[in-house]
């Protein structure tokens, strides 16, 4: 081992990160020691404040620091309008879009019968509350392209299929596989715009 243990357990912190690899750890953990001691505390301090501060929306399950999220209390949003979505990174996402009007529900996982994750392990029955309180409503589906995205988009589409609910999802522009939030702004921009109606 290269380096001293306590700074070899920082590196290690930072590869827990999505996306950080070997060099990228090194780096971030070198860069945050050079900080000033105060910056140190801030930051661990917002760490621990955002951990302990944050939690699902009552309405959508979006991250908020309230009972209900800056979106949903938004009255100038569509709530006739729901776009749902695995995770609430995607809702980033698609604000980043700045187009989109309409309200969120993040269904916090998908059906993964290899995983043993059935529809009540994920965000469902509340999805199902909001609809049956809303009058013609539609529901875009915004789940990735994969076995379990394409199994929880069949449930869904099950379950409301003799209900008076439009349901729609993402363009095919979007590659296959490919996570919602990592995808430009004009691609997904693109795939609102162009969604596909897939139930009557």
């Amino acid at each position: 081992m290269i380096y001293p243990d306590v700074l070899q357990k920082l590196i290690n912190f930072f590869k827990k990160l999505p996306g950080v690899g070997e060099k990228s750890a090194e780096r971030m953990a070198l860069a945050t020691i050079a900080l000033p001691e105060k910056d140190i505390e801030e930051m661990a301090k917002v760490i621990v404040d955002a951990k302990q501060n944050l939690h699902p929306c009552r309405i959508c399950g979006h991250l908020t620091e309230k009972d209900i999220c800056n979106i949903c209390a938004d009255e100038s949003r569509d709530k006739n309008l729901i776009c749902v979505i695995e995770d609430y990174r995607s809702v980033f996402s698609f604000e980043k879009v700045g187009n989109y009007k309409g309200v969120y529900h993040v269904l916090n996982g998908l059906i993964s019968p290899m995983e043993s994750i059935g529809p009540e392990d994920i965000n469902i029955s509340s999805l199902v509350d909001r609809v049956n309180n809303l009058k013609n409503p539609e529901l875009i589906l915004a789940l990735k392209s994969s076995v379990e995205g394409e199994t929880t988009t069949l449930y869904i589409k099950k379950i409301f299929e003799n209900k008076d609910v439009t349901i729609s999802r993402l363009s095919y522009g979007i590659p296959m596989g490919a996570e919602i939030d990592y995808l430009d702004i004009i691609t997904l921009d693109k795939a609102l715009e162009d969604r596909k109606r897939i139930s009557e």
